[in-house]
């Protein structure tokens, strides 16, 4: 049996509130590995929770099961390289190792500058007076319209994924308040291009004519260069958000620690991913404390135990004690809130850092083979 407890009391444990193992969705992520549908899969939380470890366990996995697969982190404090112990780029990157995994780390504001170059080259603005007008007429664009910058970067990885041939894409994301940003760009950026197409027509001469002023290139080249691009945009993110709604496509793993700020985000992730319509079914929380021991089993050895103990040792285990009853009030509250209808999965602390793909291949077994939690 697992014990899990929704009273918010500090002095309460697991034992407070029991589910029967065989009662809850299988406590791993090999639903994920085994549906082979699946083309997008996000992983989320709030900063330092482990998303970046996460991701690239569940992409090693995914490398024994799909022909290619790549790991992108959209987090503008990247880490991938630090996990896979090698130096990643923005271009797809082949993991030492695998002849199936490779890995890129993008980035947004290179991503607009190359936008930019297009458009002047589009518009024949090559010389820098004249390309002086592109900058403009984007710079407006971009402080008129708040995340469109962020959202033609984001066309652009998405066009740019999409013709490649990779069988499954990770996306190890940013903290919680830059993903939903990023999932509501197909929503949010809608309206607004629908509201630009509207006034095409009517002010769209003066689009043209204002960068001319400026030295960018001709009217009519400019207006086509710019609107050109973003119906293209609109379109890319329109056939995205068809994908990120199909749960047969696409799913999200919210990531969390045992801690009330993390559980919390969590929750907010979950109602905000709803709303959006993306598919979540996963939870993976990191950092767990011998996650197959119950605070009350580890407190009896404590109490009959710590006589015998130096009184540093009695500090250093009373200190762990208190982390524990900690860790299992809110893993109890994961599983009140989400057990009977997610896949909650417990990784443990380690002794040591997740890193190298040796250390990854280990670690990542346990998001498919879970500790057993009735030894």
């Amino acid at each position: 049996r697992f014990s899990v407890n929704s009273n918010s009391n500090d002095s309460s444990t697991m034992a407070d509130y029991d589910y029967d193992d065989e009662d809850l969705p299988d406590p791993s992520l090999k639903n994920i590995i085994e549906q082979d549908s699946l083309q997008w899969i996000f992983v989320g939380g709030k900063g330092g929770v482990g998303k970046t470890t996460t991701s690239c366990c569940l992409g090693t996995q995914l490398a024994k099961h799909r022909k290619k697969v790549l790991i992108v982190s959209t987090d503008p404090a990247h880490n991938l390289s630090d996990a896979f112990c090698q130096k990643i780029g923005r271009d797809p990157t082949p993991i030492l190792g695998f002849d199936n995994l490779s890995a890129m780390e993008i980035d947004a504001t290179e991503d607009l500058d190359k936008m930019q170059r297009s458009m002047e080259d589009a518009t024949g603005a090559g010389q820098d007076d004249d390309a002086s007008g592109i900058q403009a007429l984007m710079s407006e664009l971009t402080n008129s319209i708040p995340g469109i910058d962020e959202a033609m970067s984001f066309s652009e990885l998405m066009k740019q994924v999409q013709n490649m041939d990779y069988d499954v894409v990770v996306f190890d994301t940013a903290p919680t308040g830059h993903t939903l940003r990023l999932l509501s760009f197909p929503t949010i950026l809608e309206k607004a291009f629908g509201k630009i197409m509207d006034l095409k027509d009517r002010f769209g001469g003066l689009i043209g004519q204002a960068s001319a002023l400026f030295g960018g290139g001709s009217p009519d080249q400019v207006q086509d260069a710019l609107i050109g691009r973003l119906e293209e945009t609109r379109e890319i993110i329109n056939k995205v958000n068809t994908a990120f709604q199909d749960p047969a496509l696409t799913t999200f793993v919210c990531v969390c620690i045992p801690e009330f700020l993390s559980i919390y985000e969590t929750e907010r992730l979950v109602q905000e991913l709803s709303k959006f319509g993306i598919d979540s079914h996963n939870i993976v929380v990191n950092q767990v404390l011998f996650p197959e021991k119950d605070a009350e089993e580890l407190g009896e050895w404590f109490d009959s135990n710590k006589d015998g103990l130096q009184k540093e040792a009695r500090e250093i285990c009373s200190k762990m004690m208190a982390r524990k009853r900690m860790q299992d009030k809110y893993i109890g509250q994961c599983f009140d809130l989400y057990g009977d209808d997610f896949h909650v999965v417990l990784m443990p602390l380690l002794d040591h850092e997740v890193r190298g793909v040796d250390k990854l291949k280990d670690f990542s077994e346990l998001l498919i083979n879970p500790i057993d939690l009735e030894e």
